[in-house]
């Protein structure tokens, strides 16, 4: 999709070098990697540039025009804060501080401001898109979903009578996603330990809400793979050594998730985070309570098979792994280390298993940095 006309695109280049950030792209560049500050007076995506080798290297920071929430290590507890869209060419931002969200065209390492727009909340702390549709997720006051529409010049709109409130103010929302056919849109509540399933109308809105008790305790975050199939990670029960699981489940057409896999051990602590690879063989779930990172299988059914020893990967002592990112040729892993201050670095072999690539600053150590995307 064409995004923005030639005329406006003239124009953000000409403000752009107006700044002065006139760094030079690499001919290696492969992809880029983008993280939050959620700076409480003025939030900011600093940028990365890929080689093709998985190795990073800072590029650039954007100001998102609104304000973060601040904090110390992952003040906003959510995943998808900070995502692409699906072909890549646009990051949206939730500002939580300010109640807005933040559209940027994507130009590999460097990004260009569209709009902001009030989240139709407040402290919103993440998204999720498909197609022209834009859903914002709201924690704050009467938490809930509120839905806008993407134009081809990167602005948004709201969607009227879009607003779903979840099964209550306290609910603890933690993420959304869309199904890959865009049929559903799915929320977690960590608090109440429910899955939120909602049907898309032909309009943009949304279906009355029906929502899906976790048979498994400690729900937090919910991505869908290609196939279709929603995994959901789990913390586990409160004062189990090690006790946090991954889940897997198919969405029926009355909203309802039939099991697939439920409670699989990750064998970490404090799972909170997943990532599908994008070509939907491998998920990977970042566990911060023993800084480390469990592999699994998908298998064509939505089955989650453990790789051999489950743990593929440690970060450093303390780590605070939050956020994980996949890159769109599903060859490497990064990991948002908010509790020392660095992304780590992983390659994705064939098998599944990581290796462990290093890591690079650039992020500041348990200053509330939230959110991680890449491509």
């Amino acid at each position: 999709m064409k995004w923005i006309s030639s005329s406006f695109a003239i124009a953000l280049a000409f403000a752009f070098a107006s700044t002065g950030l006139a760094k030079h792209a690499d001919p290696d560049d492969a992809g880029a990697v983008f993280v939050m500050t959620n700076a409480a007076d003025k939030n900011e995506v600093i940028t990365y540039s890929r080689a093709s080798n998985g190795s990073l290297r800072e590029a650039f920071k954007f100001e998102t025009g609104g304000r973060g929430s601040g904090g110390l290590v992952d003040p906003l507890e959510s995943q998808g804060s900070l995502i692409l869209s699906q072909d890549h060419s646009l990051l949206f931002a939730a500002n939580a501080g300010s109640g807005s969200i933040s559209v940027f065209r994507v130009e590999h390492a460097r990004l260009f401001l569209l709009d902001i727009a009030h989240s139709g909340g407040s402290e919103p702390n993440a998204l999720a898109q498909h197609g022209d549709l834009l859903y914002v997720l709201n924690t704050g006051g009467s938490s809930g979903v509120t839905g806008f529409r993407l134009h081809e010049n990167g602005k948004v709109t709201p969607i009227p009578n879009s607003i779903r409130f979840l099964s209550t103010n306290t609910s603890g929302a933690a993420s959304l996603a869309f199904s890959p056919d865009g049929r559903f849109l799915a929320v977690t509540e960590r608090l109440t330990n429910d899955i939120d399933v909602f049907s898309v109308q032909e309009d943009g809105t949304l279906s009355p809400i029906a929502v899906n008790s976790d048979v498994s305790p400690g729900t937090f975050a919910l991505t869908f793979a290609p196939n279709g199939v929603a995994i959901v990670v789990e913390t586990g029960p409160a004062g189990v050594s090690n006790g946090s699981t991954i889940s897997s489940f198919a969405v029926q057409d009355d909203r309802t998730l039939f099991p697939i896999s439920t409670g699989v051990p990750t064998l970490g602590a404090a799972t909170c985070w997943n990532a599908v690879t994008p070509d939907g063989r491998f998920v990977y779930t970042n566990n911060a309570g023993t800084a480390t990172i469990s592999g699994f299988s998908i298998s064509g059914n939505g089955t989650l098979i453990p790789l051999p020893n489950t743990v593929q990967a440690s970060n450093p002592a303390n780590s605070a792994n939050l956020d994980l990112a996949v890159s769109s040729d599903s060859k490497f892993l990064y990991s948002l280390n908010a509790g020392i201050g660095t992304i780590g670095l992983f390659g994705i072999n064939k098998d599944g298993s990581l290796v462990n690539l290093g890591s690079i600053g650039g992020v500041s150590a348990k200053s509330g940095f939230n959110g991680i995307a890449a491509f």
